[in-house]
């Protein structure tokens, strides 16, 4: 068994977009609820099988003759409904005490843990790095980066509706409730991009509510961290300077944060290295030149009901700014 259940958690693997799966876990946590699942089917699987027998035997079961055997009968039925409360009290206390065991590690905390907020909005994700020294904070959307090896502590708030934080490779879900604080915690024991999702109905879009997290070894993410705490990269030829131009003068920069820059908005995700980011609009598109063009042209159509609006751009201007964006690593 314990040979067979990695191979059927790669082969429900193939096929699927992205790398998300409970069955395929990348940390402590997610391996004490990976195998508190297989814990309750298996569980299930028996009481079911148990049941199915019982109920075949009965039907099979020729009635008793004389009121000696129906006396009889009817005390074998009622220790066998004695045993079968037993049973079910056993199971269902011993499977409670498991799920406890199992997700109390969610909760887990250290000293040394990286700190992340995290907020949910419709429909994208804001996580903020937070750090003892103030000019090591910095903001960024739709995207963290974790190193391996290392405990990761989420918090997380919602800024309208409920939301809820879901990566099944590394942990659990934990609902994200406007005006509560909620937490949890994860270890990502190997390298890899998993894909993580809203996993609570929050309107429209809530399928395209999308966060990849970046494991990666520790050197890599402190190489990262750096270059994200920077301001954002200059124009690089007058197309670049031109589209930074736009972005400034434009809605776009009451909005949206570029650091280094007059736009300083706060209602949208922060720009400022929006380019070096795998997926923009929380998921939706990757991030090329072509489908920044694309978003910043007709976002309703890529995403009905989201916040962003259709800013009116000339053909140049959207050339303009999506080279300026696509700079933006």
């Amino acid at each position: 068994m314990r040979r067979l259940l990695p191979l059927l958690s790669a082969g429900l693997l193939a096929g699927c977009t992205g790398w998300q799966s409970a069955l395929a876990p990348r940390g402590p946590v997610a391996d004490d609820l990976h195998g508190l699942f297989w814990l309750f089917t298996i569980t299930c699987a028996l009481v079911w099988l148990a049941v199915m027998l019982v109920l075949l035997a009965a039907l099979l079961r020729r009635p008793p003759d004389g009121k000696a055997r129906q006396e009889r009968a009817m005390q074998h039925s009622a220790r066998a409904i004695g045993g079968a409360v037993a049973a079910t009290v056993v199971i269902v206390a011993g499977l409670t005490v498991a799920s406890f065991l199992a997700t109390r590690s969610i909760s887990a905390h250290a000293e040394d843990a990286l700190v992340i907020r995290l907020r949910g909005y419709q429909w994208w994700w804001e996580a903020t790095y937070a750090d003892p020294r103030p000019d090591q904070n910095f903001i960024t959307a739709n995207e963290i980066h974790v190193p391996t090896g290392r405990l990761v502590r989420i918090e997380l708030a919602a800024a309208d509706v409920i939301h809820s934080f879901w990566v099944p490779n590394l942990s659990g879900k934990q609902d994200m409730i406007p005006g509560r604080a909620n937490s949890l915690a994860f270890t990502a024991r190997k390298p890899g991009t998993y894909r993580a999702q809203c996993a609570e109905f929050c309107g429209l879009q809530h399928a395209h509510m999308a966060l990849h997290v970046v494991a990666e070894p520790p050197e890599a993410f402190e190489r990262w961290r750096t270059a994200q705490v920077a301001e954002a990269a200059r124009p690089h030829g007058p197309e670049e300077d031109e589209g930074r131009r736009i972005l400034e003068s434009k809605a776009c920069g009451a909005c949206h944060t570029v650091r280094g820059t007059q736009a300083a908005g706060n209602l949208g995700p922060d720009l400022t290295h929006v380019g070096s980011r795998q997926f923009i609009a929380a998921g939706m598109l990757p991030t090329t030149r072509g489908s920044l063009a694309a978003w910043v042209a007709d976002p309703q159509s890529i995403k009905p009901g989201s916040n962003m609006p259709m800013v009116p751009l000339t053909a140049d201007e959207l050339q303009a700014v999506s080279a300026y964006l696509t700079r933006l690593r």
